[in-house]
């Protein structure tokens, strides 16, 4: 395991090292699996640290999936995720919601992610927040027209996450950040979001929790949204390598490995039966 000792002034006989962590907070894609395929040993690193009382937590910046579809989604491939354990962009976004307690909203979003809208009153011609995620073959001349005049009328705008593109699937798509960004810059309004990096999502995720930031940490393999949400929120985290380390974002794992077996030795000081080789038990 490669380990960035110097990313907060650490060394090897103090700090995170020595430090028991008592939950971690996995990203999906890129760390669990890549394009739908389950990466090497990952469901064993799960099923291990589960066995030894670590609290689990998966938080994803997909706004088309529900806690429970993308739940059952890792179960199909051998994860075992309760919905509970899960932290969508979705189901956060609408957590958000629930706090502002809207007079209506009109939510731009296809897929699953749908369902954690519920209960909300849906209004798409007087809407007090327009509320964007994923609406793929709805992200049209009308619709896009019609939600810049609403904007332009006093609508408040709130974004489920600010990704440009989605790289999770085998061609490069348009994320929600892109038509966000070009809403924003039309209507000369701010979005609020919600997704990682931002600070919401890693409190609404700590809170189910129940610890404190110093015994968590979040394995991810993007510094954009990953490392620098954990940074900035002030929990550790773990870079699983993938190709080149875009440090455009300033910001700096504590840890850094290449493959998801590598996050155990985290736990080395922590716990007396790491697994040395082979299948982890």
């Amino acid at each position: 395991m490669r380990l960035n000792l110097a990313a907060r002034g650490l060394d090897a006989a103090g700090g995170t090292m020595n430090q028991a962590f008592k939950g971690v907070i996995f990203d999906i894609d890129g760390v669990l699996e890549f394009r739908g395929r389950v990466l090497p040993e990952a469901v064993e690193t799960i099923d291990w640290l589960r066995d030894k009382g670590i609290v689990l937590r998966f938080l994803t910046n997909s706004t088309l999936k529900s806690r429970e579809s993308c739940a059952q989604e890792l179960r199909e491939k051998g994860f075992a995720v309760s919905y509970e354990e899960v932290i969508t962009a979705s189901y956060a976004t609408a957590v958000y919601l629930r706090e502002l307690r809207p007079r209506s909203c009109w939510i731009m979003l296809e897929g699953e992610g749908l369902a954690e809208f519920e209960g909300f009153q849906q209004d798409m011609e007087n809407p007090e927040y327009i509320v964007i995620g994923d609406n793929r073959s709805r992200f049209d001349f009308e619709h896009l027209n019609k939600a810049l005049r609403l904007l332009l009328g006093g609508a408040r705008l709130i974004a489920m996450q600010g990704e440009m593109v989605d790289t999770s699937q085998r061609e490069v798509e348009l994320n929600v950040g892109s038509w966000v960004g070009m809403l924003e810059r039309a209507a000369g309004v701010e979005a609020t979001y919600v997704g990682k990096p931002n600070r919401y999502v890693f409190e609404l995720t700590l809170r189910t929790m129940g610890l404190e930031k110093r015994e968590v940490v979040m394995v991810g393999d993007s510094v954009s949204t990953d490392i620098k949400g954990a940074s900035e929120f002030g929990i550790a985290s773990i870079l699983m390598r993938r190709g080149e380390i875009d440090e455009g974002d300033g910001a700096k794992p504590d840890f850094i490995c290449d493959c998801i077996r590598d996050v155990l030795g985290v736990f080395s000081t922590c716990h007396s039966e790491l697994p040395t080789s082979g299948r982890l038990i």
